[in-house]
């Protein structure tokens, strides 16, 4: 009896290992693709904001230091060492470079925006999008940011390592670590102040400039095509060239401003025998 029940058992085992023996092997599911990938490198939709933090800025600087000391070190009383400038002018152009990439990201961003804006129809699908580019945005200015920092670190080691200034070959450099509060406010009122200066003689109000030759007399066709414009525009500004003569006196009758052609005014043409009374 014994021995009959260890065949069974034997049997049954040996019935076990033969089914798990031929069962297929599992394979990877996609998902589980995904989650691993996930874990290995850190992969991210592009249309979702980045979690991670910014680079700190103490560690940035002495990161930069470490590369221009590991350079000079290297190169400094070697046969490279003439070579050795120019080895520090271009890491230094390396980050300014990296800004310029950034900067023309942030210039489609940017356009893509106002395309956008000219689209919204009041859809939410539209307002997301929208929404989605503005997010978007902020992370290239930030990086913008760190990349500028990094060269202005860069730009003090190679002054520190070579007594002379770094400038760019093509372009100029722009610091955004200098342009505070206060600089920018000083520099809203010059130009405020440059405003006030060259318009105190200019009227406000959309511009309409008139011309006419000097056999134009008819100054009731004037008069009543400016009446036109002046209902359209009730604080239209009339320019005119200040002639004695035909259609401009006439117009000078109304109350014109006398003063020269602005860019692109709104502009009545009047000649004999026919008259053009169109608004650019």
């Amino acid at each position: 009896m014994a021995d009959t029940s260890a065949r069974t058992r034997s049997s049954a085992a040996g019935k076990r290992c033969s089914t798990i023996a031929r069962s297929p092997a599992h394979t990877v599911s996609q998902t589980a693709h995904a989650l691993e990938e996930l874990q290995l490198y850190g992969y991210r939709p592009f249309d979702e904001p980045d979690p991670r933090p910014m680079p700190d800025a103490q560690r940035l600087a002495v990161a930069v230091a470490d590369i221009f000391d590991a350079l000079v070190a290297t190169l400094e009383d070697t046969r490279m060492e003439p070579d050795l400038e120019e080895v520090l002018w271009g890491q230094v152009n390396l980050f300014h470079r990296a800004t310029a990439r950034i900067e023309r990201s942030l210039d489609e961003n940017e356009q893509a925006q106002r395309r956008l804006q000219r689209e919204q129809d009041g859809s939410e699908v539209k307002s997301t999008e929208l929404e989605r580019l503005t997010a978007e945005g902020l992370t290239p200015i930030e990086r913008r940011n760190c990349m500028d920092m990094m060269r202005d670190h860069a730009a003090t080691e190679f002054s520190h390592h070579t007594g002379s200034t770094w400038r760019p070959r093509p372009g100029s450099m722009v610091n955004r670590r200098h342009m505070t509060a206060a600089l920018i406010d000083s520099r809203d009122f010059l130009a405020a102040k440059r405003r006030a200066e060259t318009e105190v003689m200019l009227p406000v109000g959309p511009k309409v400039a008139l011309t006419g030759g000097t056999d134009f007399n008819d100054h009731h066709l004037i008069w009543g095509k400016l009446d036109q414009v002046r209902t359209k525009h009730p604080d239209m500004v009339l320019l005119h060239g200040g002639s004695p003569a035909a259609a401009c006196s006439a117009s000078s009758c109304g109350g014109a401003v006398p003063s020269p052609a602005l860019a692109r005014p709104s502009v009545i043409t009047m000649t004999s025998g026919r008259t053009f009374g169109s608004l650019r």
